[in-house]
């Protein structure tokens, strides 16, 4: 993975091609990107939707990715460095929905697109194509709070503080307690979205020996199983995303009771697509897209048939197996799992 590809070639093709028209007709677009998080297994599969649906778009010819660990005040710098790059369009992850309104009201006042993915920022005039985060909660925590009767001591294992996309599913999980009085959480974390430390982190609350009977995360699933198996406590039932290694646990471990919810990274591939459109001239009427989630249960035949159908050995554990959106991206598997963008060849 490349962390910065900008820099004075990035420049000099931006500036020369990013908005000449091809012999054949089609543009020559130059688009940013610009992530937050890295490491993270549904965050490179969004970086490798990006590279794959910017490889099969034929309007673009140039795509500059930052990505990287950082906070907001680094995202800022590198927002502001792709706009100096003469970019045609910004699609970032943001790491909060407002620190970022100077880079990303200075762009759009260049005539650049902005697209937001996997979560929201306020500038007005962005567009935002996201997973409906606060419903992905919701469903989860819905069907953990049922499962276990309606009352019951739960672990809430969540993103990162202050992102809006651990916002809206922390509204989404609350809306669901809400419903579920009896339901008291007993231990809150947030994980960074990391394997690592969410692991650690149910390592240590499973130290303690206070008892629990279900855990919710924010996609850190399959090493939360992991914790559970290679400690020997006793399962209890734990939500999680559709990530592949998580997936495969809903079918294979013994005793486990779970839920997957649809969560895919691939939304970073239909923000390329999206930037693409509206450069074309094929702006959506509503500013915001929302991709609604699906709920797996491994307790049902149903849930059980769909989870099986989905497995996919070819794929990183920590990816989500949803390595599409339909109705926006293009690219193959092969090309998804490629991670190759326009000139990577």
């Amino acid at each position: 993975m490349k962390n910065l590809l900008y820099g004075v070639a990035a420049l000099a093709v931006s500036a020369s091609l990013s908005t000449v028209a091809m012999a054949d007709g089609h543009k020559q677009y130059t688009i940013g990107v610009s992530n937050t998080v890295q490491g993270n297994g549904w965050r490179e599969q969004m970086i490798c939707a990006m590279r794959a649906q910017a490889l099969v778009e034929a309007d673009v010819t140039n795509l500059i990715v930052a990505h990287r660990n950082t906070d907001s005040a680094g995202q800022l710098e590198d927002i502001n460095n792709l706009i100096e790059a003469g970019v045609d369009a910004i699609v970032l992850n943001p790491s909060n929905p407002d620190a970022l309104n100077s880079a990303l009201e200075k762009a759009m006042a260049q005539d650049i697109v902005v697209v937001a993915v996997d979560a929201g920022v306020s500038a007005e005039g962005a567009y935002i194509l996201s997973n409906n985060q606060e419903e992905y909660a919701y469903l989860g925590a819905k069907w953990l709070f049922e499962r276990l009767g309606g009352k019951g001591d739960v672990v809430y294992m969540r993103g990162i503080a202050g992102v809006s996309a651990d916002t809206d599913r922390d509204n989404g999980f609350k809306r669901a307690l809400a419903e579920h009085p009896d339901i008291n959480v007993v231990h809150e974390v947030f994980t960074g979205w990391q394997q690592d430390q969410g692991k650690q982190q149910i390592f240590d609350y499973l130290a303690t020996g206070i008892p629990f009977d279900g855990v919710w995360t924010s996609g850190i699933d399959n090493v939360i199983v992991d914790a559970f198996t290679e400690s020997g406590a006793p399962l209890v039932p734990i939500v999680g995303a559709d990530n592949a290694g998580f997936v495969q646990y809903l079918t294979e471990v013994e005793g486990l009771n779970g839920a997957a919810v649809t969560n895919p990274g691939s939304v970073g591939g239909a923000g390329i697509a999206l930037a693409v459109d509206i450069l074309n001239g094929k702006a959506p009427e509503n500013k915001t897209v929302l991709v609604d989630p699906v709920l797996w249960e491994n307790t049902t035949d149903a849930g059980r048939e769909t989870i099986t159908a989905a497995q996919n050995p070819n794929l990183d554990p920590e990816w989500p197996v949803s390595v599409t959106v339909p109705g926006w991206t293009d690219y193959t598997m092969e090309q998804i799992i490629d991670c190759k963008g326009p000139g990577e060849g």
